[in-house]
């Protein structure tokens, strides 16, 4: 993976006159040995993009981290293979991470909203943006410390602390959030069964179809190549993944009512937002 220089990236800010088209930012590491922290954020506007890359590498500093993975740095997108590699890594990714911060640019307040509160977030069911976005379900699963910061990059908790508020909001179990190890456990009483998991996924959104599917690979430890222009049938894709590597049989215990469900004559779910209700079976 490649990681951000953080000393490297400040420096370029503090003396930008300086920085020649050498000063190198970028560094390729092995993700299984190098420490390093990690950043989930949603984007706003450029100029907003760019302040949230330099208060995370100064947040990375403070913290004693060298290196910093951010997506938009990190990847690049115009090699299909490059983003179909880091697709498939990047729940690893947050797993190893020694740290991940989660920038909530619309949240104010010193603290996380602990009840839904339609007239601020409206537009994602009462609850700050970043709970109701696709990739951020693994983002917010996966790294064992986590840390949330407020629009004025302000400490309002860490995973540890917050668990009963964000399972309030997410309906992920505690113990899950506690330690994303338990999607990997051979103990079928403590791994949490499929419709379960896709329960998590239900009414999240991305700006691509495909990436409804692409988002929860890593919760299910499979991999597949990348096919952007698929569509739905990206998720049947995962689907067809998931039962060839277990044999748990709630995959198929999701709800055919569920509105906007098309495909009515298959076995297949056409949508996470079929297994909504589903967090207990």
């Amino acid at each position: 993976m490649r990681l951000l220089d953080v000393s490297a990236v400040l420096d370029r800010e503090r003396d930008i006159q300086r920085a020649g088209p050498k000063t190198k930012i970028l560094k390729q590491l092995d993700d299984e040995t190098a420490i390093y922290a990690i950043l989930s954020h949603r984007w706003g506007t450029e100029r907003n993009g760019y302040q949230k890359i330099i208060k995370s590498c100064e947040q990375a500093k403070k913290d004693g981290y060298d290196w910093l993975w951010i997506d938009t740095c990190c990847i690049d997108k115009r090699s299909s293979a490059e983003l179909s590699e880091a697709i498939n890594s990047m729940y690893r990714w947050y797993c190893n991470a020694q740290m991940c911060y989660v920038y909530l640019n619309d949240v104010d307040e010193s603290a996380l909203p602990s009840e839904q509160d339609f007239n601020r977030f409206g537009g994602s069911n009462g609850w700050p943006e970043w709970f109701s976005r696709g990739w951020t379900l693994q983002e917010l699963i996966a790294p064992t410390e986590l840390e949330f910061f407020n629009k004025d990059w302000l400490s309002i908790g860490t995973k540890q602390d917050l668990t009963s508020t964000l399972e309030e909001i997410t309906r992920i179990p505690q113990g899950v959030l506690r330690g994303g190890k338990a999607l990997s456990s051979t103990d079928p009483w403590e791994r949490p069964s499929v419709a379960q998991i896709m329960s998590w996924a239900a009414d999240r959104k991305t700006t691509r179809v495909e990436d409804r599917a692409y988002s929860l690979m890593g919760l299910f430890g499979v991999n597949m190549p990348m096919v952007y222009g698929e569509g739905s049938k990206a998720f049947q894709r995962l689907q067809l993944e998931i039962i060839r590597v277990t044999s748990d049989h709630s995959i198929f215990a999701w709800n055919p009512k569920r509105q906007g469900t098309r495909n009515l004559g298959s076995v297949l779910a056409d949508d996470p937002n079929c297994f909504w209700g589903c967090h207990d079976i």
